[in-house]
């Protein structure tokens, strides 16, 4: 039986720096705000070569997500689909924060708050129409921060 599966020739790279740093991000409310740009600039400044790009949000009411970057509806519906998924008006307890904090909760639970993104020849291998995202999940605009860390090897130290 033949395989459909084919590995491509394997790379490998010695583990000689980490690099971190906060990223800060005003969101405007409810939405998807793009840190494409910001991450790749990151591992441009620290002249990262091969490794991994790890994110971290330090938050319970947003999440990061890997999308679609080329039509902007996509965001729309995924807004949508989560308001479907956790609406407001679903008789939650927690309310103390105000009636869109518990499903921002759950959506922030749904999509995760970590993402890591393969880095190779200073570049993160993300897909042609892929692009990272910070998801708001409150309705009011916040100031967000994610952790970015880079871990392999770098054209300088």
């Amino acid at each position: 039986m033949r395989s459909l599966s084919q590995l491509s020739a394997v790379h490998t790279a010695r583990v000689e720096t980490i690099a971190s740093a906060v990223l800060t991000v005003e969101t405007s409310g409810e939405g998807f705000v793009e840190i494409t740009a910001d991450v790749a600039r990151f591992l441009d400044e620290i002249g990262a070569r091969d490794g991994a790009v790890l994110l971290y949000l330090k938050h319970t009411s947003a999440s990061l997500v890997i999308q679609e970057n080329a039509d902007a509806d996509v965001r729309t519906d995924l807004v949508t689909a989560l308001k479907r998924l956790a609406p407001a008006a679903a008789g939650w307890v927690h309310e103390v924060e105000g009636p869109d904090d518990m499903p921002a909760h759950v959506k922030s639970m749904l999509n995760g708050v970590s993402l890591q993104v393969p880095v190779a020849g200073g570049n993160m291998t993300l897909g042609t129409w892929q692009g990272i995202y910070l998801a708001e999940h409150r309705a009011r605009p916040h100031r967000r921060e994610v952790m970015l860390q880079f871990i392999g090897a770098c054209n300088r130290g």
